[in-house]
């Protein structure tokens, strides 16, 4: 079973603009868009940068420095340079507090 831990405060994360954290020693970036909350690996699969510096649009995240974006649901680029996955977490809202998993990917 996936041991969930609080991430945030839900009302702490502003519509398209992700929300980075660490959580059990891994960088993840928080973003609420679409009216869901989706936790993705804050690590680009291309280059060690922060995903949580980049842009949000139709649920995709985009690596500042070289324009890759990510799937905030799959985690799968959508454009290169980046050609592997980054790693998405399981996310559940209890109250106001935003729970992830990072022992489970998907």
């Amino acid at each position: 079973m996936a041991a969930f831990v609080r991430a945030c405060a839900l009302s702490e994360l502003e519509e398209d603009t992700p929300k980075r954290v660490e959580l059990d020693g891994t960088p993840v970036s928080v973003v609420r868009t679409e009216g869901e909350v989706f936790a993705i690996n804050d690590i680009c699969s291309h280059a060690n940068v922060s995903l949580s510096e980049g842009e949000v649009e139709d649920c995709t995240i985009e690596c500042w420095l070289h324009g890759s974006s990510f799937d905030l649901r799959t985690g799968k680029p959508s454009g290169l340079p980046a050609t592997r996955p980054v790693p998405v977490y399981p996310v559940k809202i209890e109250g106001d507090d935003v729970l992830v998993s990072v022992s489970q990917e998907s």
